[in-house]
């Protein structure tokens, strides 16, 4: 009997213990799956941030080296001993000057070539005396005012990046400067990366990567192309059971994480593959404790069994715990969110604001500016007329007046033709007499000219030329020229100023004058840039004129003359006989 009773208790407590173990086990899996899809979601995500971090930071500097290399060459260009140097054919002391920028600069190389496209001076001495006149970053240069890009591929697969502007003196074109851009060095600094980066050009050429093999080729054909134990199968490895992501590509038959940002300069993209490997690492150690966790409760169940409540209450409690942390985290990270949002905010609506500001005092400028002719004509007039009216002349002083009531007509139209302006053009475009117009902008500037004594000769065709447009703005601009050239030969003993209409494939009226001509032919145009004296103007005159001409289909084009003295031209598309009929109807 006894035995019997002992055997009844050792099987019960060996049933016990074998549903206790199945639990644990049963237990286990679940956890294990659980943990294993939470924290692989979870992992995945924050590589996937850290990599969109890394990719942004990465485009963020290639961005701000083109861009800080790009202001270079304008500010070169100006460069008065370079100038020099060019005008006088001694370039003896050129090539340690430029070494000295490159120091300061930090770019790959300077080089100066002369009008022939002869490298006069570079920091590398090894390409003194080299011809560069077919070279697309000559050429671009020499025909544009602007700083031209160019990508030069080379003969080994690599390639160069210039920045190149044509350098300028007197309106004469001496040579051009050019900059090499280091991008390089970001490959170097690329290759102690475990992610693989690429950049791509518009065309979807790789011109930068962390393999120097990749340059040239497609992205398709650098993936297709790369063999094992290199840098793009150490990226882009992952391991065997990661069936459970959805992967964003696959190379080789394995799983990667693919990233593309776009770099705001010429279409270019830089893409970045991601191991998954770190992720799986990651979460392997955290099963491996799991694992272990419970292998030790297995254990612990044979010994402790009866304690089982108090073993599960500590793991609750250390869950409980890695919960509230998390938690804590997660709270944190919403926060500051938040607070940059917040920020972000702030800062757009000051913008804004200061938007609006900045607009509102170009316009009143511009107002201001525009209304000054026709204030100073009514002004004329009524001296005029005050004293037609004291020798007994009344109908000439109406005369003066009706030409005051013109004016104050225009006036308004004037502020018309501003807001129109800034609306970029909401008013109807009818057909208008260019010699009509040029006769009213002349009688509109007729006081100035019996005050100054300004010899005007004008050279109008037979036939009438006729554009499509807005013929007070015609006009606007029209008086602005002609003000300009009266300005400009303020302190010239005999003042000239040749008018000359003429129509061909465009309608072009050309405003000259013999006063001193033009010293910044690049800046003439810009918004606030003046040579006159402070009251005399603002510089708006030519910016609002260039816009209005601009708007009308045609341009507004100023150079200096060869004897001397500054010359406009007004381009307007002529009216033909399809614009009369489409006007017409």
């Amino acid at each position: 009997m006894s035995t019997s009773a002992d055997s009844k208790p050792s099987l019960n407590v060996s049933w016990r213990a074998r549903v206790a173990i199945g639990l644990i086990m049963a237990l286990a899996v679940l956890v294990i799956s659980v943990t294993n899809k939470l924290l692989t979601d979870r992992f995945t995500e924050s590589t996937r941030n850290r990599a969109e971090l890394r990719i942004a930071l990465y485009s963020g500097n290639l961005l701000a080296e083109l861009r800080q290399n790009a202001i270079v060459p304008q500010l070169l260009a100006r460069d008065p001993s370079l100038i020099t140097a060019l005008q006088n054919a001694d370039y003896s002391l050129s090539t340690q000057r430029l070494i000295s920028f490159v120091e300061e600069i930090g770019a790959a190389s300077l080089m100066l070539y002369d009008i022939d496209g002869r490298t006069v001076a570079a920091t590398d001495r090894n390409r003194l005396q080299s011809q560069h006149r077919s070279e697309p970053y000559f050429v671009d240069a020499i025909r544009s005012n602007a700083t031209i890009f160019n990508t030069i591929k080379l003969e080994g697969g690599g390639y160069r990046f210039m920045y190149s502007r044509r350098i300028q003196a007197g309106g004469n074109t001496l040579g051009v400067i050019a900059v090499e851009v280091d991008l390089q060095k970001f490959e170097r600094a690329w290759a102690g990366i475990s992610d693989a980066v690429i950049v791509l050009d518009s065309a979807g050429e790789i011109i930068l990567g962390t393999s120097p093999r990749w340059r040239g080729l497609t992205e398709e054909q650098a993936l297709t192309t790369t063999s094992p134990q290199t840098a793009v199968e150490r990226a882009i490895k992952a391991t065997a059971d990661w069936t459970a992501l959805p992967p964003d590509a696959y190379l080789q038959g394995e799983a990667v994480m693919r990233l593309e940002n776009r770099v705001s300069f010429r279409g270019w993209r830089m893409v970045s593959y991601t191991t998954y490997a770190s992720v799986r690492e990651r979460v392997n150690a955290v099963l491996a404790l799991e694992v272990m966790g419970f292998a030790i409760l297995l254990a612990l169940t044979f010994y402790f069994l009866s304690r089982r409540t108090a073993g599960r209450l500590a793991i609750f409690q250390r869950e409980s715990a890695k919960l509230r942390a998390l938690n804590v985290a997660l709270q944190r990270e919403i926060a500051e969110r938040k607070r940059v949002q917040e920020t972000l905010a702030v800062a757009e609506q000051t913008l804004e604001q200061s938007s609006k500001l900045a607009a509102l005092g170009e316009m009143s400028a511009a107002v201001s500016h525009e209304l000054n002719q026709p204030l100073a004509a009514m002004k004329t007039y009524l001296a005029g007329a005050r004293l037609l009216l004291r020798r007994n002349r009344p109908e000439e002083a109406l005369s003066s007046f009706g030409r005051i009531d013109d004016l104050i007509e225009r006036m308004g139209a004037i502020t018309r033709q501003l807001k129109s302006y800034a609306r970029k053009g909401q008013e109807a475009f009818s057909p208008v007499d260019m010699g009509a117009a040029l006769a009213s902008s002349l009688s509109m500037m007729e006081p100035q000219l019996r005050q100054r004594q300004v010899q005007i000769s004008r050279i109008l065709p037979d036939e009438p030329v006729t554009v499509f447009g807005d013929r007070m703005r015609i006009e606007q601009v029209m008086v602005n020229l002609l003000r300009n050239a009266l300005d400009a030969t303020k302190t010239t003993r005999n003042p000239q100023v040749e008018i000359m209409l003429s129509a061909g494939e465009t309608a072009t009226l050309t405003v000259r004058d013999n006063g001193p001509g033009i010293e910044d032919l690049d800046a003439l145009f810009e918004p606030f840039y003046t040579t006159k004296q402070p009251g005399d103007g603002v510089g708006l005159g030519l910016a609002i004129s260039s816009g209005i001409v601009n708007e009308l289909g045609g341009r507004l084009t100023a150079r200096n003359g060869q004897a001397g003295g500054a010359v406009f031209e007004m381009q307007l598309p002529i009216m033909g006989e399809k614009t009369k009929v489409e006007a017409a109807e």
